[in-house]
Protein backbone atom coordinates (compact mmCIF):
# COMPACT_ATOMS: atom_id res chain seq x y z
CA UNK A 1 0.00 0.00 0.00
CA UNK A 2 1.14 3.55 -0.27
CA UNK A 3 2.11 5.93 2.69
CA UNK A 4 0.27 4.34 5.98
CA UNK A 5 -2.34 7.52 7.19
CA UNK A 6 -2.05 7.09 10.64
CA UNK A 7 -4.86 9.62 12.17
CA UNK A 8 -4.16 11.20 15.81
CA UNK A 9 -5.02 13.73 18.00
CA UNK A 10 -3.03 16.88 17.59
CA UNK A 11 -1.62 17.75 21.22
CA UNK A 12 2.31 17.54 21.77
CA UNK A 13 1.84 14.18 23.53
CA UNK A 14 -0.43 12.53 21.07
CA UNK A 15 2.17 13.52 17.88
CA UNK A 16 4.83 12.59 20.21
CA UNK A 17 3.86 9.04 21.15
CA UNK A 18 2.03 8.66 17.77
CA UNK A 19 5.04 9.75 16.11
CA UNK A 20 7.16 6.98 18.34
CA UNK A 21 4.86 4.24 17.25
CA UNK A 22 4.65 4.68 13.96
CA UNK A 23 8.39 4.50 12.91
CA UNK A 24 7.89 0.99 13.93
CA UNK A 25 5.29 0.60 11.22
CA UNK A 26 5.79 -1.43 8.19
CA UNK A 27 6.69 1.02 5.21
CA UNK A 28 6.28 4.73 5.09
CA UNK A 29 3.77 6.83 7.42
CA UNK A 30 2.05 10.05 7.52
CA UNK A 31 0.30 11.47 10.50
CA UNK A 32 -2.80 13.33 10.43
CA UNK A 33 -3.89 15.37 12.92
CA UNK A 34 -7.78 15.27 14.45
CA UNK A 35 -9.21 17.47 16.99
CA UNK A 36 -11.56 15.59 19.13
CA UNK A 37 -14.11 16.90 22.16
CA UNK A 38 -11.38 16.44 24.09
CA UNK A 39 -9.57 18.71 23.04
CA UNK A 40 -12.02 21.90 22.68
CA UNK A 41 -14.56 21.19 25.62
CA UNK A 42 -12.52 22.67 28.65
CA UNK A 43 -15.09 21.31 30.92
CA UNK A 44 -14.21 18.61 33.54
CA UNK A 45 -14.54 15.06 32.20
CA UNK A 46 -17.22 14.20 34.61
CA UNK A 47 -18.96 16.95 33.03
CA UNK A 48 -18.50 16.45 29.28
CA UNK A 49 -18.73 12.60 29.60
CA UNK A 50 -15.05 10.93 29.74
CA UNK A 51 -16.24 7.64 27.69
CA UNK A 52 -15.06 8.36 24.07
CA UNK A 53 -14.54 12.44 24.18
CA UNK A 54 -10.84 11.61 22.61
CA UNK A 55 -11.58 9.23 20.66
CA UNK A 56 -15.09 9.77 18.67
CA UNK A 57 -13.48 12.13 16.33
CA UNK A 58 -10.58 9.56 15.48
CA UNK A 59 -13.07 6.89 15.19
CA UNK A 60 -15.23 8.95 12.46
CA UNK A 61 -12.35 9.66 10.56
CA UNK A 62 -11.15 5.94 10.34
CA UNK A 63 -14.32 5.07 8.84
CA UNK A 64 -14.83 7.88 6.36
CA UNK A 65 -11.15 6.51 5.08
CA UNK A 66 -9.65 9.66 6.17
CA UNK A 67 -7.10 7.76 7.48
CA UNK A 68 -5.97 4.16 7.45
CA UNK A 69 -5.35 3.78 10.81
CA UNK A 70 -5.70 5.58 14.23
CA UNK A 71 -3.61 5.99 17.89
CA UNK A 72 -4.84 5.89 20.74
CA UNK A 73 -3.96 6.34 24.30
CA UNK A 74 -5.71 2.89 25.62
CA UNK A 75 -7.06 4.18 28.44
CA UNK A 76 -9.41 7.16 27.07
CA UNK A 77 -10.75 3.82 24.83
CA UNK A 78 -14.09 3.16 25.31
CA UNK A 79 -14.15 -0.59 26.27
CA UNK A 80 -17.52 -1.25 23.84
CA UNK A 81 -16.26 -2.59 20.59
CA UNK A 82 -17.46 -0.01 17.55
CA UNK A 83 -18.59 -1.34 14.55
CA UNK A 84 -16.47 -1.77 11.59
CA UNK A 85 -13.38 -1.06 13.57
CA UNK A 86 -10.95 -3.43 15.04
CA UNK A 87 -8.32 -3.26 17.71
CA UNK A 88 -5.12 -3.87 15.48
CA UNK A 89 -2.42 -4.05 18.08
CA UNK A 90 -1.73 -2.69 21.64
CA UNK A 91 2.23 -1.60 21.77
CA UNK A 92 4.16 -2.50 24.55
CA UNK A 93 3.22 -0.75 27.66
CA UNK A 94 5.12 2.62 29.48
CA UNK A 95 5.47 2.69 33.29
CA UNK A 96 2.04 3.02 33.92
CA UNK A 97 2.66 4.92 37.21
CA UNK A 98 1.63 8.39 38.48
CA UNK A 99 3.88 10.82 38.94
CA UNK A 100 3.84 13.87 41.44
CA UNK A 101 4.78 16.96 40.03
CA UNK A 102 4.94 19.36 43.04
CA UNK A 103 6.77 22.95 43.55
CA UNK A 104 9.92 23.50 45.33
CA UNK A 105 10.76 19.46 44.75
CA UNK A 106 8.73 18.34 47.24
CA UNK A 107 6.94 14.77 47.55
CA UNK A 108 3.91 13.64 48.03
CA UNK A 109 4.22 13.18 51.72
CA UNK A 110 6.25 16.79 52.38
CA UNK A 111 2.97 18.56 50.90
CA UNK A 112 1.99 20.75 53.79
CA UNK A 113 -1.20 20.63 55.20
CA UNK A 114 -4.35 22.07 53.03
CA UNK A 115 -2.07 21.83 49.73
CA UNK A 116 -3.93 22.30 46.56
CA UNK A 117 -3.03 19.59 43.94
CA UNK A 118 -4.48 19.45 41.02
CA UNK A 119 -6.09 16.78 38.68
CA UNK A 120 -8.28 16.07 36.36
CA UNK A 121 -8.86 12.42 37.04
CA UNK A 122 -11.87 11.16 38.88
CA UNK A 123 -10.28 8.17 40.33
CA UNK A 124 -6.60 10.41 41.03
CA UNK A 125 -8.97 12.98 42.93
CA UNK A 126 -10.37 9.79 45.20
CA UNK A 127 -6.86 8.42 46.05
CA UNK A 128 -5.75 11.79 47.20
CA UNK A 129 -8.65 12.34 49.40
CA UNK A 130 -8.52 8.73 50.64
CA UNK A 131 -4.60 9.38 51.45
CA UNK A 132 -4.82 12.55 52.31
CA UNK A 133 -7.80 14.08 53.60
CA UNK A 134 -6.47 17.37 54.34
CA UNK A 135 -5.51 17.89 50.65
CA UNK A 136 -7.75 20.49 48.33
CA UNK A 137 -8.30 18.58 45.42
CA UNK A 138 -8.59 20.97 42.44
CA UNK A 139 -10.44 19.94 39.40
CA UNK A 140 -8.00 21.07 36.28
CA UNK A 141 -8.00 20.19 32.32
CA UNK A 142 -5.34 21.05 29.46
CA UNK A 143 -2.43 19.84 27.98
CA UNK A 144 0.58 18.61 30.22
CA UNK A 145 2.42 21.76 29.95
CA UNK A 146 -0.78 23.75 30.63
CA UNK A 147 -1.10 21.44 34.30
CA UNK A 148 2.52 21.21 35.05
CA UNK A 149 2.74 24.83 34.43
CA UNK A 150 -0.29 25.29 37.10
CA UNK A 151 2.58 24.26 39.66
CA UNK A 152 5.94 24.45 38.87
CA UNK A 153 5.43 27.32 35.93
CA UNK A 154 6.58 31.15 36.98
CA UNK A 155 2.56 32.10 37.91
CA UNK A 156 1.57 28.94 39.69
CA UNK A 157 -1.65 28.63 41.50
CA UNK A 158 -1.11 25.03 43.08
CA UNK A 159 1.01 23.30 45.25
CA UNK A 160 1.16 20.14 43.09
CA UNK A 161 -0.40 17.77 39.99
CA UNK A 162 -0.53 14.65 39.29
CA UNK A 163 0.49 13.30 35.70
CA UNK A 164 1.02 10.13 33.83
CA UNK A 165 4.71 9.63 34.35
CA UNK A 166 4.11 7.61 30.60
CA UNK A 167 2.70 11.27 29.65
CA UNK A 168 5.74 12.88 31.12
CA UNK A 169 8.60 10.33 29.80
CA UNK A 170 7.37 10.35 26.24
CA UNK A 171 7.64 13.90 26.14
CA UNK A 172 10.81 14.03 27.65
CA UNK A 173 9.75 15.82 30.39
CA UNK A 174 10.29 13.08 33.47
CA UNK A 175 12.28 15.55 35.25
CA UNK A 176 9.54 17.86 36.15
CA UNK A 177 7.69 14.45 38.32
CA UNK A 178 8.94 15.34 41.92
CA UNK A 179 7.92 11.61 43.32
CA UNK A 180 6.87 8.54 41.19
CA UNK A 181 3.60 7.23 43.01
CA UNK A 182 3.50 3.75 44.49
CA UNK A 183 0.79 1.06 43.53
CA UNK A 184 0.29 0.25 46.74
CA UNK A 185 -1.47 3.36 47.39
CA UNK A 186 -1.86 4.90 43.81
CA UNK A 187 -3.11 2.09 41.61
CA UNK A 188 -3.71 3.40 38.05
CA UNK A 189 -6.28 3.61 35.58
CA UNK A 190 -7.32 0.50 33.21
CA UNK A 191 -4.82 0.39 30.43
CA UNK A 192 -3.01 3.36 31.31
CA UNK A 193 0.43 3.96 29.77
CA UNK A 194 -0.13 1.81 26.64
CA UNK A 195 -1.18 2.63 23.32
CA UNK A 196 -3.66 1.30 20.83
CA UNK A 197 -3.86 0.90 17.26
CA UNK A 198 -7.03 0.73 15.51
CA UNK A 199 -7.60 0.22 11.62
CA UNK A 200 -11.49 -0.90 9.72
CA UNK A 201 -12.19 -4.08 9.73
CA UNK A 202 -11.12 -6.57 6.84
CA UNK A 203 -8.23 -3.71 6.05
CA UNK A 204 -5.46 -6.45 5.86
CA UNK A 205 -3.35 -3.77 4.40
CA UNK A 206 -3.39 -1.51 7.43
CA UNK A 207 -3.34 -4.33 10.04
CA UNK A 208 -0.05 -5.94 8.49
CA UNK A 209 1.86 -2.46 8.52
CA UNK A 210 1.18 -2.44 12.42
CA UNK A 211 1.43 -5.96 13.48
CA UNK A 212 5.32 -5.88 14.79
CA UNK A 213 4.00 -3.12 17.24
CA UNK A 214 1.42 -6.11 19.20
CA UNK A 215 2.46 -6.90 22.25
CA UNK A 216 0.89 -9.99 23.41
CA UNK A 217 1.65 -9.67 27.06
CA UNK A 218 0.61 -5.91 26.96
CA UNK A 219 -2.69 -6.67 25.51
CA UNK A 220 -3.57 -9.81 28.18
CA UNK A 221 -2.66 -7.38 31.23
CA UNK A 222 -4.65 -4.23 29.73
CA UNK A 223 -7.57 -6.23 28.52
CA UNK A 224 -7.62 -8.11 31.93
CA UNK A 225 -8.28 -4.05 33.16
CA UNK A 226 -10.47 -2.66 30.86
CA UNK A 227 -12.60 -5.83 31.28
CA UNK A 228 -13.22 -4.83 34.96
CA UNK A 229 -14.11 -1.45 33.45
CA UNK A 230 -16.80 -3.08 31.41
CA UNK A 231 -18.10 -5.78 33.72
CA UNK A 232 -18.49 -2.96 36.17
CA UNK A 233 -20.43 -0.83 33.41
CA UNK A 234 -18.06 2.06 34.05
CA UNK A 235 -16.40 4.67 31.59
CA UNK A 236 -12.77 5.24 31.29
CA UNK A 237 -13.55 8.65 33.77
CA UNK A 238 -14.80 6.53 36.56
CA UNK A 239 -13.04 6.43 40.17
CA UNK A 240 -11.38 2.96 39.36
CA UNK A 241 -8.02 1.42 39.56
CA UNK A 242 -6.71 -1.95 37.81
CA UNK A 243 -3.06 -3.08 37.68
CA UNK A 244 -2.68 -6.64 35.25
CA UNK A 245 0.45 -7.77 35.01
CA UNK A 246 2.44 -11.29 33.69
CA UNK A 247 5.39 -12.11 36.15
CA UNK A 248 6.82 -15.84 37.79
CA UNK A 249 4.05 -18.04 35.00
CA UNK A 250 1.06 -16.06 36.31
CA UNK A 251 -1.01 -13.21 35.60
CA UNK A 252 -2.20 -11.01 38.52
CA UNK A 253 -4.82 -8.52 38.53
CA UNK A 254 -5.74 -6.32 41.42
CA UNK A 255 -8.50 -3.63 40.74
CA UNK A 256 -10.29 -1.08 42.98
CA UNK A 257 -13.54 0.59 43.13
CA UNK A 258 -13.67 4.43 45.06
CA UNK A 259 -15.95 6.48 46.67
CA UNK A 260 -15.75 9.63 45.09
CA UNK A 261 -15.24 11.53 48.07
CA UNK A 262 -12.60 9.13 49.31
CA UNK A 263 -14.47 7.75 51.99
CA UNK A 264 -14.48 4.15 51.13
CA UNK A 265 -12.64 1.93 48.48
CA UNK A 266 -13.52 -2.02 47.57
CA UNK A 267 -10.26 -4.12 46.04
CA UNK A 268 -10.29 -7.76 44.59
CA UNK A 269 -7.06 -9.33 43.50
CA UNK A 270 -6.59 -12.99 41.70
CA UNK A 271 -4.40 -14.83 40.02
CA UNK A 272 -4.39 -17.20 36.62
CA UNK A 273 -1.37 -20.12 36.17
CA UNK A 274 -0.18 -19.40 32.70
CA UNK A 275 0.95 -22.88 30.54
CA UNK A 276 2.76 -20.93 27.97
CA UNK A 277 2.06 -16.99 26.91
CA UNK A 278 0.25 -17.57 23.34
CA UNK A 279 -2.26 -15.08 22.36
CA UNK A 280 -4.95 -17.50 23.27
CA UNK A 281 -4.08 -18.40 26.70
CA UNK A 282 -3.23 -14.66 27.58
CA UNK A 283 -6.49 -13.45 26.46
CA UNK A 284 -8.42 -16.73 28.25
CA UNK A 285 -6.26 -15.69 31.71
CA UNK A 286 -7.29 -12.52 30.78
CA UNK A 287 -11.11 -13.39 30.94
CA UNK A 288 -10.87 -15.68 34.00
CA UNK A 289 -9.07 -12.74 36.30
CA UNK A 290 -11.33 -10.13 35.28
CA UNK A 291 -14.41 -12.35 35.94
CA UNK A 292 -13.45 -13.16 39.47
CA UNK A 293 -12.47 -9.55 40.31
CA UNK A 294 -15.80 -8.13 38.81
CA UNK A 295 -18.50 -11.00 40.51
CA UNK A 296 -16.25 -9.94 43.74
CA UNK A 297 -16.69 -6.39 43.86
CA UNK A 298 -20.30 -6.65 42.89
CA UNK A 299 -21.15 -8.94 45.75
CA UNK A 300 -19.36 -6.19 48.27
CA UNK A 301 -21.40 -4.12 47.07
CA UNK A 302 -19.26 -1.81 44.35
CA UNK A 303 -21.91 -0.68 42.15
CA UNK A 304 -23.67 1.54 44.80
CA UNK A 305 -19.80 2.12 45.73
CA UNK A 306 -18.87 4.23 42.48
CA UNK A 307 -22.32 6.08 42.83
CA UNK A 308 -21.28 7.98 45.99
Amino acid sequence: MSAVRVGTRGSALALAQTTALAERFAGEVEIVGITTQGDVDRGSLAQIGGTGVFTSALRDALLRDEVDVIVHSMKDLPTAPHEGIALAAVARREDARDALCARDGLGFDDLPEGAKVGTGSPRRAAQLRRVRPDLEVVDIRGNIETRLARAQGADADLDAVVLALAGLTRLGMQDAATEVLGLGRFPTAPAQGALAVEAREGDAAAMRAVARTDHVVTRACVDAERLVLAGLEAGCSAPIAATAIVDDGMLFLSATVYALDGSRHLTASHAYTLDGQSSAELSQAAMDVAGRAVRELVDAGAMELDAS
